[in-house]
C-alpha cells in the first residue's frame, strides 16, 4: 500500500514553524518539525539529507534528547525552508556600537 502525502505549501509550512520557534522552547520546535514530517516522503527526504531514515524520525520524534543542529538544517533544507535570522520587535539591552 503506497502513502498518501498531503500537499504541502510552504508558506503555511513556514507559519506553522514560525509559531513554534516563537515559543523559543527546543522540543516544541522539535514536536512541530516532527508533525509536519508526516508530510513527506522520510525516503526521499532520507536521501537528500544523506541522514537515515530512522535517523530523522528518532531525532524530531523523541522527547530526551534533542537533535543536533546540522540535522535541524538538513532536515529544514530538505521541507524547502531556510532558517533565518530576524532582529525582535522589541528592544534589546545588546549593545549597538
Amino acid at each position: 500500500m503506497t502513502k498518501t502525502y498531503r500537499k504541502v505549501i510552504p508558506s503555511n509550512l513556514a507559519n506553522e514553524l514560525n509559531v513554534a520557534f516563537a515559543s523559543a522552547e527546543p522540543h516544541t520546535i522539535c514536536q512541530a518539525i516532527g508533525k509536519a514530517l508526516a508530510d513527506f516522503n522520510i525516503s526521499e527526504m532520507a536521501k537528500e539529507t544523506g541522514l537515515q531514515r530512522q535517523s530523522i524520525y528518532r531525532a524530531f520524534q523523541t522527547h530526551a534528547q534533542l537533535p543536533n543542529f546540522k540535522t535541524v538544517l538538513a532536515v529544514l533544507t530538505a521541507m524547502g525552508l531556510q532558517l533565518k535570522v530576524a532582529p525582535k520587535r522589541e528592544r534589546t539591552t545588546a549593545r549597538t556600537e
